[in-house]
């Protein structure tokens, strides 16, 4: 499971020119759910990204987690995280999650990190079109593989 994690200061999806999801201050997670990935992937990661100290403190130090300032989370599913651009120009996802696979650990992901903060989502499977004003710009790539 890759995530990438962008300290936000507002974040939104649209779906069909409608807002369906929007958030201030916090994190916008790109979830990407890999073909061997499993419930302990998930718990890695919900783990690593709430308690990760990416907000700044008063001495400009990053101290605070998303749980320290009281964040939010927009998660939106991208399975193009997953894939293989080892051979010629166009991308291959054999190793991305096939959709119901993929739909259920990322309703899974977005159920357990609700438990810690305020979660707003796009629709899984849809065109979206995201804003993100990344504040810093900080931004994490992790891999549940290597957590």
């Amino acid at each position: 499971m890759i995530a990438v994690v962008q300290r936000v200061t507002k974040s939104s999806v649209e779906v069909d020119g409608k807002v369906v999801g929007e958030i201030r201050k916090g994190v916008n997670i790109l979830l990407g759910v890999a073909e061997d990935d499993t419930e302990e992937d998930i718990n890695k990661l919900v783990n690593k990204i709430v308690y990760l100290r990416m907000f700044e403190d008063e001495d400009k130090k990053m101290n605070y987690s998303l749980l320290d300032i009281n964040g939010e989370a927009l998660i939106i599913s991208q399975f193009t995280l997953l894939a293989n651009l080892k051979k010629g120009r166009r991308p291959s996802f054999e190793y991305a999650a096939k959709p119901d696979k993929a739909k259920a650990l990322y309703e899974k992901f977005v159920e357990e990190f609700s438990k810690y903060v305020k979660v707003q989502t796009g629709i899984f499977g849809a065109d979206m079109k995201v804003y993100i004003l990344n504040d810093g710009p900080v931004t994490f790539i992790l891999d549940s593989k290597q957590l």
